[in-house]
């Protein structure tokens, strides 16, 4: 399920950034922009490729370990970890703008396709926020029916 979803400028300035748990959004801010570098180099080797083969899905970024720590129930002292498999997945469209998506992974194991899929959903919701008379390129997206997209994803269990 993701737990992240974000929709990045071609000046690399955030448009959208949702995140479930609200008391990470910072957290998740940051592991989006850090994922940007990573979507730029895979832009910059595919080069000409990517016009060529209209792929806009950049597939897996990169998988990062975020460790929780939980009391022990039997003794206070004690603390266990437990690691949280978050995997950041990128594509970008025709006009440079960045989808970027994190994925907690620890319970289901995603298939590419299904990545893919909700990748798709949101090109093709981002689409209608652009067909929107009212909106202005550029400007941060503040659509009920894109928010309530992507809040169906990130609820949705793949």
């Amino acid at each position: 399920m993701a737990v992240c979803v974000a929709v990045i400028a071609k000046e690399n300035y955030p448009l959208y950034i949702r995140s479930i748990p609200t008391e990470n959004e910072l957290k998740f801010h940051y592991m989006v922009h850090t994922s940007l570098d990573v979507v730029d180099e895979k832009i910059s080797a595919m080069g000409k490729a990517l016009v060529d083969q209209r792929e806009l899905y950049l597939g897996l970024l990169y998988p990062t370990e975020d460790y929780k720590v939980y009391p022990s129930h039997q003794s206070p002292c004690v603390e266990s970890t437990f690691p949280n498999q978050l995997c950041r997945y990128g594509y970008v469209t025709n006009s440079k703008v960045k989808f970027v998506m994190v994925v907690d992974s620890s319970n289901t194991a995603l298939r590419d396709n299904e990545i893919r899929s909700m990748f798709r959903k949101l090109h093709n919701s981002y689409t209608d926020v652009m067909c929107n008379p009212f909106y202005n390129p550029g400007d941060r997206i503040h659509s009920r029916a894109f928010d309530s997209m992507v809040t169906s994803m990130m609820i949705q269990v793949c």
